[in-house]
């Protein structure tokens, strides 16, 4: 321990790099591995609200079904037979039917901002059941049976506008992860240049050692402890890091941007993430070290 004191001490600038790009490298490994928590949370989460639209025909519509004319009554009264169907009904946990009125008011509520908004009639809006599956991906069960009964519109799986959102949350991730990998090679190397120096430093003490007959592993060790040491620290400050961007970040910011959002990451799954940055961090630096040591022993 104090040889390994020692060392530290003797090459102070170089363990402070380390401990640096360390902390960046092992940051970024826990920012993706939050990101993936996240995005399984997610999932989670609104994949079981994710709702079937069926959308019903409007006096200007030409698609599906529709021939520019409104869904009548008994259209719509079809619909919701085929919903509560012998076929359909053990699929469904509930329903809703949403009017004109009603989605008229719900886009003025999202879009009342919008200059457009104010040329858009309630009339032109889609009278619409909204259908919560007791299995979401069950979708494609309603899209067949419902897409070609008179006065559909359309027939929507809400899910594969997630599918958009999780693919990009997806690609973030993965870039996190690609870039944590690239640092965690440059602390590597600069743990086994930091050793070598530090071991070419100490040449006269390692040759008397070997002389009166210590061993490798005797040698070896005070070394690998430096590596070790300066790695920790990275790994603590990358925990501490880690922990900062869910409390101040995600239970902080994005809890106070989306009050109604109850899907987000908290404390104690960085608990679970630090731990690994730690482990991690210090694997990494004994295998360089010790490999970069056993090398120039063997010179």
């Amino acid at each position: 321990m104090g040889e390994a004191a020692n060392g530290l001490r003797r090459n102070i600038s170089m363990v402070i790099s380390v401990i640096l790009v360390t902390f960046i490298s092992l940051t970024f490994v826990g920012a993706a591995i939050l990101l993936q928590l996240q995005i399984v949370q997610m999932k989670g989460y609104w994949y079981d609200r994710a709702q079937v639209a069926v959308y019903l025909c409007t006096e200007t519509d030409s698609t599906g079904t529709c021939t520019e004319q409104e869904a009548t009554p008994e259209q719509i009264d079809v619909v919701e037979a085929e919903l509560k169907s012998e076929t359909l009904a053990p699929f469904i946990e509930k329903y809703e039917f949403e009017t004109h009125d009603e989605a008229y008011a719900n886009f003025q509520a999202q879009f009342g901002d919008s200059p457009v908004a104010s040329f858009v009639k309630p009339s032109m809006l889609n009278q619409t059941f909204r259908v919560n599956l007791i299995d979401p991906s069950n979708a494609d069960v309603l899209i067949e049976s419902l897409s070609e009964l008179p006065g559909v519109q359309s027939v929507e799986d809400q899910r594969r506008y997630l599918d958009q959102i999780f693919a990009v949350l997806n690609a973030a991730s993965y870039a996190a992860i690609g870039l944590a990998a690239l640092m965690l090679i440059a602390a590597v190397l600069l743990i086994a240049t930091t050793i070598r120096l530090s071991a070419f430093s100490r040449r006269r003490e390692l040759g008397i050692m070997r002389l009166v007959g210590a061993s490798n592993r005797f040698i070896q060790t005070p070394f690998i402890l430096e590596g070790v040491f300066a790695a920790l620290i990275g790994s603590v400050l990358a925990g501490g890091a880690v922990v900062a961007i869910v409390q101040f970040f995600v239970r902080g910011y994005l809890l106070r941007v989306l009050p109604s959002t109850t899907a987000l990451i908290g404390l104690d799954d960085a608990a679970l993430v630090v731990p690994i940055l730690i482990v991690l961090g210090g694997l990494l630096a004994a295998a360089s070290a010790g490999f970069a040591i056993n090398r120039y022993l063997k010179v």
